[in-house]
Formats: structure tokens, sequence, C-alpha cells
């Protein structure tokens, strides 16, 4: 952790550089008193100051929410109450004191992602929680000890995300998630996980079924944009390994040509959601992929190549608007073609245990969401066999 000296003022602060680690940077005035810049861009003031031969360092609060001035005043008192013997942290709720507290959730989080997320999860995992935290999570609740943290801060946190649901869930699990690395480290915080006992919000079910017909709208569409030259043909072939696979956006994205293998059938995905899985290929998307490997530029190992230099096409949201467009498919999303390859699966009787593996899901509750699908396709087949069985039951 590096450290510096300047006059800290509001617009010292927010020109302050962002570094690959912690600075700390001390104030030339009031001695003691400065200023933590997190590598996120987050800034933190900080009191340092001894009392008995000991050295405390307290959080002030974080800046944005905290003025300068009003840190500085804040950081003068709280330097004032240590020298004098006072508890400089009036803890309001739990009645803990400062060493049951445990750490500022500032540090635990930025201590998370650095030996936690980035080592352990993937990369599309990192930035998910790197975003709950910086929007959400730090600008709440950043500026408090974890013991500090009851279960109305964390309700309050929940109810400011309440019109959007799924993110309300994601970042009350995600700062549960916290307290229970945090556990797991040695780190123990005496009044607990206040996240416990917080009930998550119902979330809408968002699943679209493509049917028969729409299917073959959004294959016609695939093959027009193409000709016309409004889709490059490596899109094309990748929402077509979507559609025939049903695997996710980003295991085609980022698959590489050493993960396919044309004569076995499959692709082996090394860096899948629930860890590597093959899947099998059938005559069609095994036709795509043999056209796509004969046209590949030499030395790009990228199966949806773009077409600079050894890269991959990054997304494919660009495309799908024109692509749903054409095929007259409003409000359906990338990621409905994975329900409705699973949709598909259930209508040609396979079950859910198979559809589990299909689409590589680790948890029978994840593959329960399509029972509703198989109890459907029950029903279709009870009335064609009675409708089959009406002439006969009428006698003749």
């Amino acid at each position: 952790m590096m450290n510096g000296k300047i006059t800290v003022s509001r617009k010292t602060v927010e020109e302050l550089p962002i570094a690959d680690r912690e600075t700390v940077y001390w104030d030339r005035e009031l001695s003691g008193f400065g200023v933590r810049v997190y590598p996120t861009g987050s800034r933190m003031y900080i009191v340092q100051t001894r009392a008995k031969g000991k050295s405390r360092r307290i959080t002030v609060g974080r800046h944005g929410l905290v003025s300068a001035d009003q840190a500085r005043k804040e950081a003068a008192r709280l330097i004032a109450t240590v020298k004098s013997g006072g508890n400089p942290v009036p803890f309001e709720a739990n009645g803990v004191s400062p060493e049951d507290a445990g750490p500022m959730l500032a540090e635990m989080a930025e201590r998370f992602m650095r030996e936690h997320a980035k080592v352990r999860c993937r990369p599309a995992t990192v930035v998910k929680y790197r975003s709950l935290l910086d929007l959400h999570i730090l600008p709440m609740l950043g500026g408090l000890r974890m013991g500090e943290i009851g279960r109305e801060r964390v309700a309050a946190l929940q109810y400011s995300l309440h019109d959007r649901p799924t993110t309300a869930n994601m970042a009350v699990t995600l700062l549960s998630y916290l307290y229970t690395v945090a556990d797991n480290r040695g780190i123990t915080v005496e009044t607990g996980n206040p996240c416990r006992f917080v009930r998550k919000y119902p979330e809408k079910g968002r699943e679209r079924f493509l049917t028969e017909e729409e299917f073959h709208d959004l294959g016609n569409a695939l093959a027009e944009l193409e000709v016309e030259g409004k889709l490059p043909r490596n899109v094309a072939a990748a929402f077509r390994l979507l559609m025939l696979t049903g695997c996710r956006r980003n295991e085609i994205l980022t698959l590489r040509w050493e993960d396919v293998d044309l004569e076995a059938g499959e692709i082996r995905l090394k860096g899948a959601k629930t860890g590597p899985r093959p899947v099998a290929l059938s005559p069609s998307a095994l036709s795509i992929l043999e056209s796509l490997r004969s046209t590949s530029r030499r030395g790009n190992p990228w199966v949806i190549a773009s077409r600079r230099g050894d890269t991959r096409i990054a997304s494919l949201n660009q495309y799908w608007p024109r692509i749903r467009e054409r095929a007259n498919l409003p409000g359906v999303r990338i990621h409905d073609l994975r329900h409705s390859f699973a949709s598909r699966a259930l209508a040609l009787g396979e079950s859910l245990p198979m559809i589990g593996s299909l689409l590589g899901h680790r948890k029978v509750r994840t593959t329960a969401r399509y029972a509703h699908l198989a109890q459907d396709s029950v029903k279709e087949a009870a009335a064609r066999v009675a409708e089959s069985l009406r002439t006969d039951l009428q006698g003749g």
C-alpha cells in the first residue's frame, strides 16, 4: 500500500490517480487524516491515530456521501476522542465493541474480489460482482464495519432495488457471500450474517419458447440477412449453433478449434458455467462447423472468428435486433434459444434428467423449471389418445 501527502479537499480527492493497488494519501494540515483510494476508483476518508501506545485506524466515510469538509471535522473529533480515551465508533444497533465488529465492508469487498473472485470465478462472474459492489452495495454499506450491518440495513439495500427484483436478490446474495467467505478466512463477525433472514423478492419468469413455425421464421431471417450482406457469415453460424446445441451464448463465442472434435462429433467446453463438459453434435451442427473450418483464417484459434487479426467476435447483441425484427419475434432474447432447445427436447419425449445433461445443468432444480412443459406434453398426449378412442367408445 503506497502513501502520499496532499491537502485534502473535494478537488484534490477527485483528482487522485487510481492505481492497481490501494493507495493512502495523508493530509498535510491535519495529522492522521487521509483518504484511501481503491483500484476500483472509490475513495474512503480515514483516520489513523495513537492512544495508550496503540495505533487506531478508523473509517470516516465514503467520498461522495461525505464531503471533504465534513470528513475533516469528523476526523478531528475522532482523533480528539481517541486521545482522550473515549470510544471513537458509536455502534448504533448491535451493542458490539469495535474489536467484535470486524473489518470495514469496503475492505472485505476488495479482499473478496482480489483473493476469491478473481482466482475462483469466471471472468463474466467477476464483472457481475464488481458491478453489484460498485453500483449498489458499497455506496450504501461500504463505509460500515461488517458488524454494524444488521438485517434492517440489508432490507434497506434490497428495497432500494425493489423495482429490479432480480438485481435486488443478486445484491443480497453477494453480500451474504462476503460474510461466508470472511468466515472461511477466519474473520468472524460476532453479530453473524445479517442476510440470513432477509426473504428474497419473487422473480417473474421470463422464459419464452419458440414454436416450430417461429424456428422456421428465424432460420429464414438468418439466411436472408446473410445473403443480403447484412449479417456476417460467422455471426449467422453462431446463431445456428446456439439453436442446434442449446449452448449458452459465451460457450459458443469462446469456443476454440482445439475444443472441437469433428471426427468424434462433439465439442468439449472447458470454461462452461458449470464446469468442463462435452456437447454432442448433430449432423447439422457438424456441417456448420466443417464449413467454418474450411474457410477459417490460418492461425486464428477461434471458431467464431472476427474479420480482423486473430480475434473472435466479442458479442452478438448488436446483430440480434435486426434478426428478431426480420423474423417478427418481438421480445425474444438470445437466451430464449436455449430455453427453446429444451422445450423442443421435451416435446420429442426426452426426460428432464436427459435435458439437464444436454444443457449442462449441475443442479436438478435448474432443469425443474421446465417441468411445467413436461406436464403440458403429458396433457397433449392424453388428449390425442382419448380423441383416438372417442369413436370406439361411441359405438357403431
